[in-house]
Order: C-alpha cells, then structure tokens, then sequence
C-alpha cells in the first residue's frame, strides 16, 4: 500500500517554486463538468444497437435504467473517496491510495492509451461528421492524404473530416492551456446549450412527433421480443450449454442481452469521474467533487431516460433498430420536420460534441501530471503552466489523440475503419473492471485507515457498494463469456501496462538514487 501520506505529497500539489493550480471550479461549474463529459453523441445513436441487442421496447428502457441505477450507485459511491483524496488524478489517486502505486498506474495508463484519448478521438470524429451535414465538403472521402497501407491490417489517412477533428483538437487543446477559468467558461455554456438541446429534444419527440401507432406498437407489445439480433457465447467450448439455457428460458436471454447491451449505454453515461481528476482545482473539493458526481449524474441519467422513452412515442421499435446509420435522434425529428430535422440534430449534436471534448480534454491531462508527479510518466507532464494548468500534459494528450485519429484498421472489404473504435470496444470490459475495482478500494480503505478523515461516507454503505461489485462482476462475466475477443483484448491492453510500469519504477529508482 502506498504511504498514508503521500497523497499529500506526490501527484497532487506543485513542488515549492512552481506554478500551483488555480482553485476556481465552484459546485455549478464542477457539475457542468459532469454533465459535459458524460453527454457526448451516444444518447443520440446507441439507442438502435440496444433495441437491436434487447429486441423489444421494454428492453431499451430497462438498459437505460439500469445504466443509470449502475452510474448513480457508483457516483454515490466514489464520493467517499473523493472526499478522503481531493487531489489532482482522482481515480489514479484513489486506486494508488488503496491498494498500490501500481494499480493506479494500470488505470493511468490505459486511461491515456485508450479510454479518454480515444473517446475524445470518437467525439471529434462525431462532430466532424455531423458537421458535413451542414457542409457537405467535410467529407470522409475527400482525402488530403490517401490510406498509405504499413501492413495488412493498418494505413494511415488524412481526410477533409480527419481534418476537422484533428484542428478541433488542437483548438480546444490551446484553449486548455490558458487556463481553468476559460475552460469552465467554455465548458458551462456548451453544456447548458446541449442540456437545453437534449430538453428540446425530449419534449418535441412527446409533443411534436408524438405517434398515436408507435405508441400503440411500444408499449402495448412492451416486452415483446422483435427484430432481436442473435447474439453468440464467445467461449467456443461452452457455447453449446449457454445456447440451451437461452432457448429454456426467455428471461435468460433477455439478462444476457441487457447485459451485452450496457457496454453502449454505460458508454454513453460515462466520464462522470473526470470532475475527481480536477479535484485541486476545485474551491471547496471535500464537499463539491462529491455533490457534483451525485448531482451531475442524476441530472444525465433522467435525461437520457427520458430521451428514450422519448423516442418510443415518436418511432415504433422497428423504425428504432433500423435507423440510417443508427441516428434515432434524427430519425425521430425528421419524421415531423423533414430534411430540416437532420439539420436540426446536426446542430444540437455539433454543440454537444464540441462541450463533451472540452471537458474531456481539461480533465484527462490531470492523470497524466498525477503519474508524472509520483515519477510514473514523462517528468515534463508533472509540471504547471503559468496559467497553473499541465500545459506539456495537455500537449501529450492532445498529440496522441491526433495520432488515434490519423491511424486507420483495414477491413477484408478494403474499406477502412478507424482504430480508436476498435480500441474502445476492447476497454470497456477494463474500465468496468476499475470502476468495480475503485469502489472495492472503499472497503480497504475502511479497514485499513478507519480514523482517516472522511468528510463523506458512501451512501448506503456497505449495501449499495457492494451491489454495484456484484451488479458489474456479472455483467463482465456475462462480457468474457459472450464478447470474449473484445474483453480479452481489454485485458490485454492493461496487462501491456505492467512492464511500462516496472520501467518508470525502475527509473524512478534511479533518478532517486542519483539524487
């Protein structure tokens, strides 16, 4: 276990002489950070995976629901830990703190290989995309640089929508680096914009667009099972014993497709733990980085709810599971207002794309300067700016995030996909793992320091953490057994962590040495 102090004295503070973080984030601003970085493009889109996944109306709002019954537990849950570490690495803090240097580093390393850098890689794409609605020359066919194939399952490209994405990561990048104030700035009036959007969304789908048939069709066939695609157990050997349950009961396939359906649900609801990267920014952080996990999760989480149920009084479910390119949003506001409508949802997802990576982008970079700080990543990301902000941080983010962008997977088919979607369908099974993982840290930690100061205690605990553990050990049992390639290659891009691990140990050691 890491030294009881060392939170307050390693990757949280600047050393005597630096720069220090600014404390400017207030609770509004700390939820607006929620908010922002959980609302992205999913809730517009992934809602024809899931009614696909689940095969009934009933199916898509229970994954929802219990998506959010999961995000709300855990927020609840991590308060307590937030509260106990209001330093700068939240989650890389919190694991470091409970059980050791290296499971914070694991977490710290595939969090800035693939979880934050390739989602904000997703998101630029998402808003480059939709931007060619309003501009059709942002294209991912016009190239400025052809594929250039390096071998038979990777190239790299430059297209017109590449482009965007990239400038808009360099934009937001810069923007960063002078300073927290303007970010909160950036970020609470694009993420009031698109939670006014997401509202205008909802309330139009039930007022607007409202269809007496789709009604009808959704909820007096609520469990019906529709239009289901058939999904397979990954274990080849167990294949034969789990496709005999499903066909004995009906209620075992739907806990399987629930299951496999929150990989893009809780997708969706994610990055609610970014505002703890942030925590030595914020005013009061043994109060706030906790109320604004509470308050900015609750607020998502009924939104997307409701944009969901929003969507079943506009589209039967079939229109739902075969939406062009699984755009049910746009699908939905197109069926009142025309080619109008696309425009409309074009914009909206523009501004909250836009919003979600800006929050992504302050966030992230905290990690990367907590590792440096504990002597675990490149020793210039340890250090603040003169606006106090990880400006070589930021800097290395932003260009790893260019290099996601640029790589490209080649298909049999001879098109081309784009790496960073493949990377994130591999970790979401490993960052379930943390979450589980994190929240464990709460029992030792009780047990190991039981007079720490614990300004918050978790809510219902011991009962609601541990059902969280349970709720999200199944869901990746249910993950190995039936997306067996996509977990596995997960974990393997956190066990790639470990001799990355021992190196910066090794020359940390020998820094200290020399010393």
């Amino acid at each position: 276990m890491a030294d009881a102090s060392s939170a307050k004295t390693t990757g949280t503070v600047a050393d005597k002489g630096e720069h220090q973080f600014v404390k400017a984030i207030g609770l509004y601003d700390a939820t607006m950070i929620v908010v922002g970085s959980m609302i992205g493009s999913g809730i517009f889109i992934v809602a024809a995976d899931i009614a696909r996944q689940t095969g009934s109306a009933g199916g898509l709002l229970l994954t929802w629901i219990l998506s959010g019954c999961l995000t709300i537990a855990a927020a609840l849950s991590y308060g307590e830990l937030a509260a106990m570490f209001p330093h700068a690495g939240g989650q890389y803090v919190y694991l470091r703190e409970a059980f050791s240097p290296m499971w914070g580093f694991l977490y710290g390393w595939t969090l800035f290989l693939v979880i934050q850098t390739g989602t904000i890689a997703a998101v630029a794409i998402g808003f480059a995309r939709y931007l060619g609605v309003l501009f059709p020359a942002i294209s991912p066919k016009t190239w400025i640089i052809p594929p250039i194939n390096f071998s038979s399952k990777f190239a790299i490209s430059l297209s017109v929508q590449q482009l965007v994405g990239v400038l808009m990561i360099i934009f937001l990048t810069y923007l960063n680096t002078r300073g927290v104030k303007l970010g909160k700035w950036i970020q609470n009036i694009f993420t009031s914009a698109k939670m006014l959007s997401l509202l205008g969304l909802i309330l139009i789908c039930v007022f607007v667009a409202r269809n007496a048939l789709a009604i009808a069709d959704n909820f007096s066939h609520l469990w019906a099972i529709r239009g289901a695609q058939t999904i397979e157990p990954g274990v080849g050997f167990l294949g034969g014993v789990l496709r005999t349950l499903t066909a004995a009961s009906g209620w075992y396939g739907l806990l399987i497709a629930l299951a496999v359906a929150q990989v893009g649900s809780l997708f969706s609801a994610d990055a609610w733990n970014n505002i703890g990267f942030t925590a030595a920014e914020v005013k009061n952080p043994k109060r706030d980085v906790a109320l604004s996990m509470a308050f900015g999760t609750v607020i998502v989480i009924t939104l997307y709810c409701l944009a969901n149920l929003a969507y079943l009084c506009a589209l039967p479910l079939a229109q739902i599971q075969n939406a062009p390119d699984d755009r049910v949003a746009t699908a939905a506001l197109s069926a009142v207002f025309g080619a109008k409508g696309a425009w409309m949802m074009a914009i909206a997802i523009i501004i909250s794309t836009f919003g979600c990576n800006n929050g992504l982008i302050l966030a992230g970079s905290r990690v990367a300067y907590a590792m440096a700080k504990d002597g675990l990543f490149f020793r210039a990301t340890g250090k603040l700016n003169e606006k106090g902000v990880p400006g070589v941080a930021l800097a290395y983010q932003g260009a790893w995030i260019v290099i996601l962008i640029l790589l490209r997977t080649r298909k049999p088919d001879g098109s081309y996909g784009n790496l960073y979607s493949n990377l994130l369908e591999y970790v979401v099974f490993a960052a379930l793992l943390f979450y589980a993982l994190t929240i464990a840290g709460i029992f030792v930690l009780r047990v190991r320091r039981p007079d720490a100061e614990r300004p918050y205690k978790a809510f219902g605990y011991p009962v609601l953490p541990l059902l969280y553990i349970v709720a999200a050990g199944g869901i990746m049992v249910v993950l190995l057994l039936y997306e067996t390639q996509t977990a596995g290659m997960g974990m393997v891009i956190v066990l790639l962590g470990l001799p990355v691990y021992w190196l910066w140990a090794r020359l940390k050691r020998a820094r200290q040495a020399t010393e």
